[in-house]
């Protein structure tokens, strides 16, 4: 078996366990992967949040520009408005909330913008139904 599709996005970040506590806290991922590559000598670690097989893999590097800002993102759906509300107020004291919460309606729904620690752009959503999306056309 091999893997086809879309697999994963590759970030540069510059402080792994920082990035590893971020995407942890507000995106539900674990470390699926870790090590140190061997030709670049820099920490490599792949993120999963075990619900479908994509990674987002982090990448150690000394300079850092942003990939994924201010409108690029990851996105990531909360399982209610209530989680994701939380998550918000989280991130509000830590000040790495970028857009306060937003209800744009179907097929946007609810969604919030929050900045990682290099800068990269993070979007939680409730409602957006990309996945549903997917699975209705796959059936069809």
């Amino acid at each position: 078996m091999i893997d086809i599709g879309l697999t994963h996005i590759a970030l540069p970040i510059s402080d792994i366990e920082q990035s590893i506590e971020f995407y942890s806290k507000y995106a539900g991922m674990q470390v699926v992967h870790r090590r140190i590559d061997a030709e670049a000598g820099v920490a490599v670690v792949w993120l999963s949040d075990h619900t479908r097989p994509f990674v987002i893999v982090l990448i150690e590097t000394d300079l850092v520009h942003p990939v994924l800002s201010p409108f690029a993102h990851l996105g990531v759906g909360c399982e209610s408005r209530e989680y994701m509300d939380s998550l918000c107020d989280k991130a509000r004291k830590e000040g790495v909330l970028l857009q306060e919460q937003k209800d744009s309606g179907y097929p946007i729904g609810y969604w919030a913008y929050l900045r990682d620690p290099d800068g990269h752009t993070l979007e939680l959503s409730y409602g957006q139904e990309i996945g549903l999306t997917v699975s209705k056309v796959l059936a069809s």
